[in-house]
């Protein structure tokens, strides 16, 4: 059974293992610098749908399917499914997953999702209540556009702190009793709110969040920086990445040689005018499930942080002048002998 340790980490005993994973993207993403690495991209992005949220949705189950056959499992053999993703009551999710018949867990974790989701989906698997568990979450950038910002064809100016809403989604599938990279703890983050009201600086808003949890992990587990292969933020894009090594180094906390930023790894800056980066729920879901989990078969990576940063606003927050609260949970996965 899992046992806490220190104040907000998790040690998972059973360690529920990562027997198949798959990301599906949209073309932009696909002519990045690991565009090779995805499973499948869609050229139009609409993933033969009429609308773009549609898209999403369809989007949600072709890679949930895919994680599922990539794995050597039937849909029939899932026990559970966790999964969110940024539209409003979280229908990409809901919607995208209605025909697969499997018991279904929504969260919301704004862009934090796809680490939030894995989390819940080892505490069950650890706990016994599931043998198998897919967790998954999207993100769209033409139907999070039309909620969050302008319709596309406002054709609004970007401010140079603006991150570009990846197109993709990520889907992991977990077991028991294998012999593959595991979920070896996990973190739930705090809510952090440092009064950033700019809905187009999340970078900025969600910093403090992934500073916090990585200073609770380390002292929770005794750990340093230097004990992981690397760390992987989830999308806090070239802004959010500075502001994320300042806060760790007042804590006398340097992560700037073991750190990369999935939002910063997703896009070619220049080339592909992204301004801060990459975002959205699928950006640290696609990179998971494709770049970081390939050098884990390669050998290149065998003890790692994933941390997937969330900004917790809605469009009727902004509109009301409300702050951006921050969350960032973390996720350490690990090669373990059994």
């Amino acid at each position: 059974m899992a046992v806490r340790i220190g104040k907000r980490t998790i040690l998972l005993k059973n360690k529920p293992s990562i027997i198949g994973y798959a990301s599906i993207v949209g073309k932009k993403e696909h002519e990045g610098p690991i565009g090779d690495e995805f499973d499948d991209y869609d050229e139009d992005c609409r993933f033969g749908e009429k609308t773009f949220e549609k898209a999403e949705s369809r989007l949600q189950t072709n890679t949930a399917r895919l994680a599922i056959k990539k794995s050597g499992l039937k849909e029939t053999d899932i026990d559970c499914i966790f999964a969110g993703d940024l539209l409003n009551q979280c229908i990409g999710s809901s919607f995208g997953l209605r025909e697969l018949g499997i018991p279904f867990v929504g969260l919301y974790g704004a862009c934090s999702t796809m680490a939030l989701s894995m989390s819940m989906a080892s505490i069950m698997l650890d706990g016994g209540g599931a043998k198998r568990a897919v967790a998954l979450t999207s993100s769209h950038f033409c139907s999070a556009e039309r909620q969050y910002r302008f319709p596309l064809e406002y054709g609004s100016q970007r401010t140079p702190t603006a991150q570009w809403t990846v197109t993709g989604a990520g889907a992991v599938v977990l077991g028991e009793g294998y012999e593959l990279p595991c979920i070896n703890a996990i973190t739930i983050g705090e809510i952090e709110d440092y009064n950033i009201t700019d809905a187009n600086n999340m970078g900025a808003a969600m910093a403090p969040a992934a500073a916090a949890t990585l200073k609770h992990y380390f002292s929770d587990t005794g750990t340093s920086p230097d004990d992981y292969d690397i760390i992987y933020t989830g999308d806090l894009g070239y802004v959010g990445t500075e502001l994320l090594y300042e806060l760790l180094e007042r804590e006398k906390i340097d992560i700037r040689c073991r750190h990369n930023d999935c939002g910063m790894l997703i896009y070619d800056k220049e080339g592909q005018d992204v301004h801060a980066g990459g975002s959205g729920c699928g950006c640290s879901a696609s990179v998971l499930c494709s770049f970081i989990m390939h050098r884990f078969e390669s050998g290149d990576f065998n003890n790692i942080l994933f941390v997937s940063t969330g900004a917790l606003m809605s469009p009727t927050s902004t509109m009301q002048g409300e702050s951006i609260p921050g969350i960032a949970h973390l996720v350490n996965i690990k090669k373990i002998d059994k």
